[in-house]
């Protein structure tokens, strides 16, 4: 493609996977705004000790979904389509035994893991029956996630974006009828949230009613080459939603301590709102991965830099939106989801506002980064950047920074995480880069 072209297909296939993403973050910010209108702090708390297992199933999908359709997208742009046949096989084999083992999570384990995820007597049941039906549907979200992936990469980037849409706004309008008029509770806003990958899928069927679709299921055995490769490269994906979740633990383990059930609920609106943010970064990323795979996969890797240019371009562009924004409205953002008016969830929530999206820049360096690497397949640095910021540097920094300036330290480690790891980040892709110029030579 020429370099206009390119420039085109980018903002094409962006904006599409960024309104999609968005939609699919809706899920749960739809249900921290009704959950709180409808059950207060309580409800807020139960919700937020909940939602890092969806991050684990929802990264889960993800790193089968991207590392599946990055193989793919590579097979496709080298015309080998029985081997593209194999990968998406293979990937719903994979997608079937991690939904068998969330399933059986929920079915078997729910009320444990809520008491293990810090649930006491007062918030105890609402975190059991959230949790246990997010487990539930889990094979619904993975799927969706694995099929939205293929789908995108299999040039429909509109029909994936679509699906996504009409999935999420169908979740805010059932959290609304289930949670207000039919006074479902809790269960309610699960429920609605579990049906939305379902109708989104429904919404993908015309691209194989249609024989739009140049990927099938065919007989094939398990091949443990193909899996690990799809693991690999999806694990990226994987690691950026386990941070969320790892960093939701153990925040929230350091809050109860610090400003018990209060200020979980004033944290679970700062991390809701962050999965938001996070949504655009994951959508610019996701949504130029087939373009970058297929030059990878053609040899020009020129034109895969510049998609990585565009790609931060944007991302810096949305940063600065996002924080000020952020900054300069944080009591009313705050107030939105303080249906009780309670004044020490406010007095929390807003410094922490203010101080938690300093990470904003860094955080897009890192999954768009993280991204790139993964799409011309160096796994490596993918992997480094991803366990930096889900393990290695934010666990020990939270207890910390905690230890030394309470809840300012708690609202200030996410932002220097990212930045330690966006400097790791800058320094391995300039050794990417020398190494491709000397191959070159």
């Amino acid at each position: 493609m020429e370099g206009r072209s390119c420039l085109r297909d980018f903002f094409r296939y962006t904006m599409l996977s960024v309104l999609g993403t968005l939609g699919v973050s809706c899920y749960i910010l739809a249900d921290t705004f009704f959950v709180s209108k409808g059950l207060g702090a309580d409800g807020l708390t139960a919700l937020n000790l909940a939602i890092p297992v969806y991050s684990f199933i929802h990264g889960t999908g993800l790193m089968i979904g991207m590392g599946g359709a990055t193989k793919f997208s590579v097979c496709k742009s080298q015309k080998k389509r029985e081997e593209a046949d194999h990968i998406y096989t293979n990937t719903i084999y994979l997608a079937i035994l991690f939904s068998a083992v969330f399933f059986l999570l929920g079915f078997l384990f729910s009320k444990p893991l809520a008491i293990l995820l810090g649930a006491d007597k007062d918030v105890l049941e609402m975190t059991d029956t959230y949790l246990r039906w997010m487990l539930l549907f889990s094979p619904a979200f993975i799927l969706n996630n694995v099929l939205l992936c293929f789908v995108r990469n299999d040039e429909s980037p509109q029909l994936s974006m679509a699906a996504m849409l009409v999935g999420s706004f169908s979740n805010i309008a059932l959290d609304y009828i289930f949670i207000f008029p039919m006074q479902m509770g809790i269960f309610g806003a699960i429920f609605a949230t579990g049906l939305s990958p379902v109708i989104s899928i429904a919404l993908m069927s015309p691209h194989w009613i249609k024989k739009r679709n140049t990927f099938h299921l065919t007989r094939a055995k398990v091949r443990t080459a193909i899996i690990g490769q799809e693991l690999s490269l999806g694990f990226p994906s994987l690691a950026a939603q386990i941070s969320s979740g790892i960093v939701m633990i153990i925040f929230n383990f350091i809050i109860l301590r610090l400003e018990g059930n209060t200020g979980v609920a004033a944290y679970g609106v700062i991390a809701n709102i962050s999965l938001v943010v996070i949504a655009v970064y994951t959508g610019i990323a996701q949504g130029v991965q087939p373009l970058m795979s297929t030059f990878y996969g053609v040899g020009d890797t020129k034109q895969a830099r510049a998609l990585l240019r565009y790609s931060l371009i944007m991302m810096l562009a949305v940063s600065c939106i996002a924080y000020l924004s952020i900054f300069m409205f944080a009591h009313p953002i705050a107030a939105v989801f303080n249906s009780e008016n309670n004044t020490g969830l406010q007095r929390i929530a807003v410094p922490g506002l203010r101080l938690y999206f300093l990470s904003s820049v860094f955080v897009g360096y890192n999954i768009i980064l993280s991204g790139f690497f993964t799409s011309i397949e160096k796994v490596i640095p993918a992997h480094v950047l991803s366990i930096l910021r889900g393990f290695i540097l934010i666990i020990p920094m939270a207890f910390l920074m905690s230890a030394l300036w309470g809840m300012t330290g708690i609202w200030l480690v996410y932002p220097v995480t990212e930045l330690l790891v966006a400097v790791i980040g800058l320094v391995m892709d300039n050794r990417v880069q020398y190494i491709q110029k000397c191959r070159e030579r």
